[in-house]
C-alpha cells in the first residue's frame, strides 16, 4: 500500500459513531470518542488519508464537536492532526449540507455516512453518481428496491461501495465463519443483541420514528448468518414479531409506534440439496437492563448437520470490577482506546478500525488502477453486492410487522433482464 496515493475523506454524520459527541457532551456508550474520527485522523497520520472534511445538518455544533475531540484525541495521542472542513458552515442548519460537502470533492474520494437510517440511500446515491467510493453503516438502506440500486450505481460509476459490518473482522466471528463452512448443511441459527434502555434518551429523536431495533441491531447479525450461508442457501420467508410497553412509557415516551424489542424468524432453503431446510431467529432490543455490566450484550448460536457453534462476543474473559459501578466486561477486540507506549493512538488492531481500513485500501486500490471494484465482491468483503440479502430480511422484517403477514424473498427478472431479489 506504500505506492498508493492518499485518499481525501468526507464524513457524513457527527455523532456518536464519528466523533463520540451526542450534543449534550460525550457518549455514555463505550464509544466516548467515536470510531470513524479517530480513525481517519490516525490514518492520516500513517499517511493513506489526507483531507479530511465532515457534514452534519447543524453547523452549530462544530464548536463543542472541536472542544471535544482536542481534548480527547488530540490531549490523548501524540502526533494526531484533527483539522478537517466542516460544512454547513457558519453554524447555519441545512440538512441538504451534504451535497455541497460532496460536491467540494474530486471524483476518487471516500464518502463516509452514519447518519440516519432514511438518509443513507439519498447521501449514498448523491456520492456514488458524482464518482466518489462510499462506505455505508448498516443497514445499507431501509429498502431492499434502494439497495438494488446502489448495486446498479456503483457497478456503473465503478467505485467502490461497502457497508460497514465490522463484526466480519472480529476474529471470532470470522474464525467461527470459516469453522461452520465444515459443518456440513445448514440447520439453525439464533442471535440476541441488545442495549440498556438509556439508549432510548440518546435514539428518542428518530427511534419508532425513522427506523427500528431491528435495523439497528439485528443487522448485525443477520448480516454474519447471510455472509456464513453465502452460495450455500438462501433465506425465503419471513414472519416478524413485536415487545411494546417499555419505550413508549414513563420516562422515554417515544412515539406510540416505537417497538422494544423484534424478533425475526426466517426460513432458508439450501442451494446444494433440495433436502434441506434451516430456520434462523434473530431478536434485538433496547430495552435491557440499565447495569448489565456490557453496552452491547450478544451472542449467537449455529448448528449445522455435522456440529454446532456459540459465540458469546460480550464475555471473553475479561471484566473490571470497580466500587462505583460494579463489573463491566471490556471488549478491547473492537476499539482499543489506550495509547501505545510512545503515546500514539494503538487501536490499529480493532475488528472496528479494520473495518473502516479496508474501505480506505480498496478505494486507493481502486483510483490506483491496481483492483477494481468488482475484485471485492470475490473477496467476501461486505460490498454493497454481497450484503443484498440483510437488507432483504430487515426490510420484509418491517412488511411482516406493519401488515401482521409473512413476507416471501425471491429472485426475479428486472426490466433489462438482470435478476435480483425482490420481496412479495
Amino acid at each position: 500500500m506504500a505506492n498508493l496515493s492518499k485518499i481525501n475523506a468526507l464524513m457524513c454524520g457527527t455523532g456518536e459513531y464519528t466523533t463520540g459527541w451526542v450534543g449534550t457532551g460525550a457518549s455514555k456508550s463505550d464509544k466516548k470518542i467515536g470510531v470513524v474520527g479517530l480513525t481517519l485522523f490516525d490514518l492520516r497520520r500513517l499517511g493513506k488519508v489526507d483531507q479530511l472534511s465532515m457534514v452534519g445538518v447543524n453547523g452549530g455544533k462544530f464548536p463543542a464537536i472541536r472542544q471535544h475531540l482536542a481534548e480527547n484525541i488530540g490531549g490523548v495521542y501524540k502526533d494526531m492532526d484533527l483539522s478537517f472542513e466542516e460544512y454547513p458552515e457558519g453554524g447555519k442548519v441545512d440538512p441538504e449540507a451534504y451535497k455541497l460537502a460532496i460536491e467540494k470533492l474530486a471524483p476518487g474520494s471516500a464518502v463516509i455516512i452514519f447518519t440516519p437510517d432514511p438518509t443513507h440511500y439519498p447521501i449514498a446515491l448523491y456520492a456514488i453518481e458524482r464518482g466518489m467510493h462510499v462506505l455505508i453503516t448498516k443497514p445499507a438502506t431501509q429498502l431492499l428496491s434502494h439497495h438494488v440500486e446502489l448495486i446498479e450505481a456503483a457497478k456503473k460509476h465503478n467505485v467502490v461501495c461497502f457497508v460497514e459490518h465490522h463484526k466480519r473482522f472480529d476474529p471470532a466471528y470470522s474464525d467461527a465463519k470459516a469453522r461452520a463452512q465444515a459443518l456440513g448443511e445448514f440447520n439453525f441459527f439464533s442471535a440476541w443483541m441488545s442495549q440498556p434502555k438509556l439508549q432510548l434518551e440518546v435514539f428518542k429523536s428518530w427511534a419508532g420514528k425513522d427506523s427500528d431495533i431491528s435495523y439497528y441491531l439485528s443487522s448485525h447479525h443477520i448480516d454474519i448468518c447471510c455472509w456464513i450461508l453465502q452460495d450455500r442457501a438462501v433465506p425465503t420467508r419471513v414472519v416478524a414479531s413485536a415487545a411494546t410497553g417499555i419505550a413508549t412509557g414513563e420516562p422515554y415516551n417515544c412515539v406510540p409506534q416505537t417497538e422494544d424489542t423484534i424478533t425475526l424468524m426466517v426460513d432458508w432453503e439450501s442451494t446444494t440439496s433440495d433436502r434441506h431446510r434451516g430456520t434462523a431467529v434473530y431478536t434485538a432490543s433496547w430495552t435491557a437492563p440499565l447495569k448489565a455490566g456490557v453496552h452491547s450484550a450478544q451472542h449467537w448460536y449455529y448448528m449445522g448437520e455435522k456440529g454446532d457453534i456459540t459465540v458469546d462476543q460480550a464475555h471473553r474473559g475479561y471484566d473490571v470490577t470497580v466500587d462505583e459501578t460494579g463489573k463491566m466486561w471490556y471488549n478491547p477486540f473492537y476499539m482499543k482506546y489506550s495509547p501505545s507506549e510512545t503515546g500514539h493512538f494503538d487501536g490499529q488492531r480493532g475488528y472496528g478500525y479494520i473495518s473502516i481500513e479496508k474501505f480506505i485500501d480498496a478505494a486507493r486500490s481502486v483510483n490506483a488502477g491496481s483492483a477494481t471494484p468488482a475484485d471485492f465482491d470475490a473477496h467476501g468483503l461486505p460490498t454493497i453486492a454481497n450484503t443484498v440479502l440483510t437488507t432483504a430480511i430487515l426490510n420484509a422484517g418491517r412488511i411482516s410487522l406493519d401488515e401482521k403477514r409473512a413476507v416471501f424473498i425471491k429472485r426475479a427478472l428486472s426490466e433489462n433482464g438482470a435478476e435480483q431479489w425482490v420481496l412479495e
